[in-house]
């Protein structure tokens, strides 16, 4: 694993809930949120990568093996804090996203970022992705994680849940910076990589500017070729899924 970034083990049942409100900031800590988030949605928008929305989304307060307890935050706290990790002090988020490890009938799916995106722009990473939102909290307060889930294939690779099994986790990675945790989860579909392809031309979304197939027998060398190019949380999830060995982990 990639120096700094926490591997955080996970049940196969493992819950997550939120259990408290998002807290107050002091005045000027707030000032400084918002001006960094004005400062992002201006390079957002201006590299065309579309709209920053300031919604609620899920942010980690412990992880445990089968339990994860947080709350919602907004979502200009976290960009504050990629943009100035020694904000984690004051704003201590840690905001939860699912990462899929989706397998079909010819490889895995790989995807590159926008070039203007928020986070990790330009980089390799494993479609579908995105952040835990509002949308995934029931009632009760617990976090559906492989609803957000299925809701980022449907919205990402244009692919309806019902083409893929039940998602099966595999593990936390926690970057040391902005402290994003990325829930990996593996998945497969019986879908061509024509077809899966074709659905992320025709009903996909513009997150990923490139979408290729990787074959799985093609894997290690696409890691090779990746390189610092591939955010590490990927490459611990591909080989929890068991399509790379820890001695291609060059970072550990």
């Amino acid at each position: 694993m990639a120096v700094g970034f926490v591997v955080h083990e996970v049940a196969a049942d493992v819950v997550a809930r939120v259990e408290r409100a998002m807290p107050a900031l002091p005045s000027s800590v707030d000032l400084e949120v918002e001006r960094l988030w004005q400062v992002a949605r201006q390079r957002v928008a201006a590299g065309g990568a579309g709209r920053l929305f300031n919604g609620r989304v899920f942010s980690a307060d412990a992880i445990t093996p089968d339990l994860i307890t947080g709350h919602l935050t907004e979502f200009r706290r976290i960009v504050a804090q990629m943009e100035r990790p020694e904000l984690f002090a004051e704003l201590g988020v840690r905001p939860l996203a699912v990462c899929g490890v989706l397998r079909c009938a010819n490889g895995v799916v790989v995807g590159r970022r926008h070039p203007a995106a928020i986070y990790q722009a330009g980089m390799w990473q494993l479609p579908p992705a995105g952040s835990v939102d509002a949308g995934a909290v029931g009632e009760d307060g617990v976090v559906h994680l492989r609803r957000q889930l299925l809701s980022e294939l449907q919205e990402e690779l244009g692919l309806s849940p019902d083409v893929v099994d039940d998602p099966r986790p595999l593990c936390i990675v926690e970057h040391p910076g902005s402290h994003v945790s990325d829930f990996g989860l593996a998945f497969v579909t019986k879908l061509s990589a024509e077809a899966v392809l074709a659905a992320h031309r025709a009903s996909g979304n513009t997150e990923y500017q490139e979408v290729l197939i990787v074959s799985e027998d093609r894997v290690a060398a696409f890691l090779a070729r990746t390189g610092e190019e591939l955010v590490p949380p990927a490459r611990e999830f591909l080989i929890r899924a068991g399509l790379a060995n820890r001695s291609l982990d060059s970072s550990r």
